[in-house]
């Protein structure tokens, strides 16, 4: 059977798995009668929540006598590295465009791996039953971007779909008849040649996705560059510097059959498996006959620009609500989580039981602290902080710039140039998007960016988006203010007095309720002044033998601010912490007892 390899890329809720869906649904891989729910690739809890994809995924159709391997990739431009590796392993990419919003900066990111990688992307103008749709704008705004990117010849000459993955229909003119799927299906099999493979050589397979089945142990996917395999063969893994990382048996070798994975007897080149029996291999290594004496080289993933620093839980509650509390387990779950995603990378630091965590954005760093909180785990995070380059020739410091591009109405649009000018921010385009909106443009430094997100929803009523993605490093632009407010921080443990939170709330709004659990040198609000202020939450009412004439009157409390973890995140300051565990998230400082907080500020001021 003729094979097909290709990936689904896009910006963020271009319809990439929803398109996915529909392609499913009409080549038949579902049953009669059987019920999928919407975005049936997006399997994982929290892509659910958000509704974005986070982890790529393979699934397959039949169309005719061809099957077509399809790879849905992230759009978030914090998940990118998991498009890079997934290139490697397809034979064409479609790129998905929103037919009113046209190409956004992760449509440039994805759209730029593609052809350097000298694939032949196809265009698919997707959710044209949009009422603001405007699908042949779009489409010249799609080949500008192409010349931008320096596309060749042949990448240039790149055919067009326009579509509706909601509706499942594609077509090749916008005022075509629309049916159902058929002309995508077709397009694959004319426009995207089958893998070029060596049939006859000594199997190999450079592993592209890395996960964990409860009773498979280690499952490593990948293209089949050459050769073939069973299960129960022998085979080792190289490293990528050509080590010789372990030998194993294929204990399975699955196969992906809609949205399912099958057992196979045998697999050959070309085709995309799923292999179980390895230990230690992990992404980017090469699995490969005995006989096989070098690695795939495997391609080099974009370098973080931003890190953390995850340490062990020390607060007075630790260990309280989490089952996973120790360093050795910490350690074991970040270095898991490094070999599985290459855009993440772990490092030891000097205090003890502390690592830092590098990563390609706030988001994605998020959801790896959310994804170990429902695991159980108890753990302190830093602020995030940029990560400064050096000029190889002047020695100048460089920091990473990111592409902001923002749609909001118009009233709004002078807010947003005004606290983007304040982050240090350059405004590179301006113009209107139809329907009284402004879309703008900027080139703005990675940290200045950090906990605009939460500001921006405020200050646009929450009508406003804003997109983001890494476009370089640029010389080092000056101090940023991050956060111009003191702190409330808690002298005494125990449970939160509402007389006590009643006489705070005019030093500024809180961030504990009456009855929360709170300790020496945790955050309970933020201070409506500049400095931090030392404040009592179990203060109580002072009794005596004299009786008021009248009832004392009840508390009535505003209600508290309550932080998402990236908001939390955002917020704290460099000598602050996160406290996270599987039921709360606490604000605390990084040295909890006053004299030791005193003594640092002494020590910094002394310098």
């Amino acid at each position: 059977m003729e094979l097909r390899n290709i990936a689904m890329i896009a910006h963020v809720d271009h319809g990439k798995t929803t398109l996915i869906d529909q392609l499913l649904r009409q080549s038949g891989a579902f049953r009669a009668g059987q019920t999928v729910g919407e975005r049936a690739l997006d399997s994982n809890e929290l892509e659910r929540e958000r509704g974005i994809t986070i982890v790529s995924k393979c699934t397959s159709v039949l169309w005719g006598e061809i099957r077509i391997n399809i790879v849905d990739t992230p759009g978030h431009g914090d998940f990118g590295g998991e498009v890079e590796r997934i290139l490697g392993m397809v034979d064409g990419v479609a790129l998905l465009v929103d037919a009113a919003e046209g190409p956004m900066p992760q449509t440039k990111f994805v759209l730029a791996k593609a052809l350097a990688l000298g694939l032949r992307p196809f265009v698919v103008i997707n959710k044209m039953d949009r009422p603001d749709a405007r699908p042949i704008e779009v489409q010249d705004a799609v080949f500008d971007l192409f010349a931008a990117l320096d596309a060749s010849e042949a990448q240039l000459d790149f055919p067009t779909l326009f579509a509706s993955a909601k509706e499942g229909w594609a077509v090749t003119d916008p005022e075509a008849e629309r049916r159902d799927m058929s002309p995508f299906f077709e397009l694959v099999k004319e426009h995207v040649g089958p893998p070029a493979v060596k049939s006859e050589a000594p199997f190999a397979m450079l592993v592209t996705i890395q996960e964990a089945d409860l009773y498979l142990g280690r499952v490593l996917t990948g293209r089949i560059s050459q050769g073939s395999v069973r299960p129960n063969t022998s085979l080792k893994a190289l490293g990528r510097d050509g080590r010789l990382v372990e030998e194993a048996r294929v204990t399975k070798l699955l196969a992906f059959r809609g949205l399912d994975r099958v057992p196979v007897e045998e697999a050959r080149a070309g085709d995309i498996v799923a292999l179980a029996g390895f230990a230690l291999a992990s992404v980017s290594d090469t699995l490969g006959a005995p006989s096989l004496s070098a690695p795939i080289p495997a391609r080099p993933v974009d370098p973080p620009t931003i890190t953390m620093t995850f340490s062990v839980n020390d607060s007075p509650l630790a260990g309280r609500e989490g089952t996973k509390v120790t360093s050795r387990m910490l350690r074991e779950r970040l270095f898991r989580e490094a070999e599985s995603n290459v855009a993440i990378q772990v490092a030891g630091t000097d205090e003890e039981g502390a690592f830092e965590i590098s990563g390609r954005g706030e988001l994605q760093l998020g959801v790896l602290i959310e994804t170990m909180r429902r695991e159980g785990f108890e753990l302190s995070v830093g602020p995030p902080r940029v990560i400064f380059r050096a000029d190889p020739e002047t020695g100048e410091r460089l920091e990473p710039i990111e592409e902001v591009v923002i749609d909001v109405d118009e009233g709004f649009a002078g807010v947003v140039v005004d606290k983007l000018s304040g982050r240090k921010g350059e405004m590179s385009e301006m113009r209107p998007s139809g329907k009284g909106r402004t879309r703008m443009s900027f080139l703005v430094p990675a940290r200045g960016l950090v906990g605009y997100h939460s500001e921006f929803l405020t200050d646009t009523r929450g009508t406003g988006v804003v997109y983001r993605v890494h476009h370089g490093y640029a010389p080092y632009r000056g101090a940023i203010i991050r956060r111009r407010n003191g702190v409330l921080i808690a002298t005494a443990q125990g449970a939160a007095v509402p007389y006590a939170l009643y006489n705070l709330e005019g030093r500024g709004p809180l961030f504990v309720e009456p009855g929360a659990k709170v300790y020496r040198g945790m955050i309970v609000g933020e201070h409506a002044r500049g400095n931090d202020l030392d404040v009592n939450p179990l203060r109580t009412k002072q009794l005596t033998n004299i009786r008021a004439a009248g009832k004392d009157e009840a508390v009535v409390l505003t209600q508290p601010v309550r932080f998402s973890l990236e908001q939390a995140i955002a917020y704290i300051d460099d000598d602050e912490l996160v406290e996270v565990t599987p039921k709360t998230f606490r604000l605390r400082k990084r040295l909890l007892g006053i004299n030791d907080r005193k003594r640092a500020a002494r020590a910094k001021a002394a310098g």
